[in-house]
């Protein structure tokens, strides 16, 4: 189609591409520095050798995640776009839904090449990017009072408790999970409030398979004290609940 082509150029894979080098750059510089004042400090060589190879190697299968974001965001928005909010500040769930959530409100059924506009992908791309930018604005104003009030202990209860941030997190994301299901029942149910067959069972088996998954990794990083999983839980979710709505497809 002529809009991915458009969004797949050249121009699009330089604009997008110089901001990944940078930022990759960026990433190479604060660890060489890092590396050089751990030395500095005394610290053991081996040991931060052994913990760059650990965490690049655990850095390989969360990124796994990431490249399927890419896949499935690459065949509506092009390659580029979500290759660069994917790889420097933005999050998988946060780009497809909010990607999703603008594509209707542009007027189009669904988020897709079929009906996407250059103008269409301009209010995409752009709310995609505002609507992120809030962490960085505010962290800057705010984030060195917050680690000050950090540095002082804060209240200890808090503490044990997580905190308003934390419940405000957790009660925004039950909210999202249930806003998303809620509309997969509603796609599927039908008539007077009756289940109708007609309707598509997989987006719920897919949530519900997803979630089991999720739930196991969770179990074995906190009750079997395995901590790792806990990096590969997203990724592994993730790709089990794809493999079911394959299968199910």
């Amino acid at each position: 189609m002529e809009i991915l082509n458009l969004l797949n150029s050249t121009p699009m894979y330089l604009i997008c591409g110089s901001i990944v080098l940078f930022v990759a750059l960026v990433c190479v510089l604060f660890m060489v520095r890092a590396y050089r004042a751990g030395k500095r400090i005394g610290m053991d060589i081996a040991k931060m050798k052994r913990v760059i190879v650990f965490s690049a190697t655990f850095t390989l299968l969360p990124s796994i995640g990431i490249l399927l974001g890419v896949i499935a965001l690459s065949g509506s928005l092009g390659t580029p776009w979500p290759w660069l909010r994917l790889s420097v500040i933005g999050a998988l769930h946060y780009e497809t839904q909010v990607a999703q959530a603008a594509a209707e409100q542009v007027g189009m059924s669904m988020l897709s090449a079929a009906e996407m506009t250059p103008g269409n992908f301009t209010t995409i791309a752009l709310l995609m990017s505002i609507c992120i930018m809030w962490g960085m604005i505010l962290s800057f104003f705010f984030n060195r009072r917050y680690l000050a009030k950090l540095g002082q202990g804060g209240n200890k209860e808090k503490s044990r408790s997580g905190g308003f941030g934390d419940t405000a997190m957790s009660a925004m994301f039950i909210g999202l999970v249930s806003a998303y299901i809620g509309s997969y029942i509603g796609g599927f149910v039908s008539g007077n409030g009756r289940f109708s067959f007609s309707g598509s069972l997989t987006p719920i088996i897919v949530a519900l398979v997803s979630g089991a998954v999720m739930a196991m990794f969770i179990y074995g990083s906190e009750k079997k004290q395995m901590a790792w999983l806990e990096s590969f839980s997203v990724a592994g979710s993730m790709i089990v609940g794809m493999m079911a709505a394959v299968l199910l497809g």
